[in-house]
């Protein structure tokens, strides 16, 4: 089977393994993902993954709870290591070896990042879980997976929603609401489409770096991707 990516940033939301639930991590949905996960491994697919924590803490619940800002930036960056712990354990339970890697040192459960070693991981088979976001506030996981695609050379980052791709509006919202299936950067930020935060979605722009946006719930759409196959909205140039 033909691979048209080799080596990949898969960005997944806090929020994506809720399921049902309000908050917290649903059992299947972990192993959903695992499984996905597992399929693209099995195909000689480089993986490296950045996982948010709005399932558990976001930054901006601080706000009039008595706490600061940076403090509940922080508070979401442990978040983040929550549900990279959950990934990592389902994932090595279906037999695929990882490495969970943080921005913030906790030797104890994670190592260190560090560009060299995760690139090494990559390439010796190693799914690469990147926790903790960037290690700073102010900075969200969408500017933690940026960083870390371009950082590991990734071929394009794969930001798995809700949704089948970018809209002219939120579908779930406007059954109007028009799906591109191909834009540039610049078009992008013309029509003031969300894809990342601009942090984000500029480090992309700057270093080309492709985004395709999918419905990460559907089965089988990594696996379509990786293939070739045109799924989602593809973001580049």
């Amino acid at each position: 089977m033909a691979i048209k990516y080799k080596r990949i940033l898969l960005k997944l939301s806090g929020e994506s393994l809720m399921g049902q639930q309000r908050y917290g991590i649903e059992a299947d949905m972990l192993q959903h993902y695992a499984y996905q996960i597992k399929e693209l491994h099995d195909l000689g697919v480089e993986i490296a993954v950045v996982i948010g924590g709005g399932n558990i803490f976001r930054g901006i619940q601080s706000n009039g709870a008595g706490i600061e800002n940076v403090t509940g930036d922080y508070m979401g960056m442990l978040a983040t290591v929550i549900n990279g712990l959950a990934l990592q354990s389902a994932l090595e339970s279906v037999g695929v070896y990882t490495r969970l890697m943080t921005a913030l040192r906790m030797e104890s459960i994670a190592e260190p990042y560090i560009r060299r070693r995760a690139i090494r991981h990559l390439e010796k088979g190693r799914v690469v879980i990147c926790a903790a976001g960037t290690g700073n506030p102010y900075f969200t996981t969408d500017s933690a997976a940026a960083l870390r695609a371009n950082e590991i050379s990734a071929d394009v980052i794969l930001k798995g929603t809700r949704v089948d791709g970018i809209y002219t509006a939120d579908p779930e919202k406007d059954p109007s609401a028009i799906k591109f299936d191909k834009l540039t950067f610049a078009k992008c930020i013309a029509l003031g489409l969300e894809v990342m935060d601009m942090t984000a979605f500029t480090l992309c722009q700057q270093n080309n770096m492709p985004i395709i946006v999918f419905d990460i719930n559907a089965p089988d759409n990594l696996r379509r991707i990786i293939t070739g196959e045109a799924v989602g909205t593809l973001v580049e140039g």
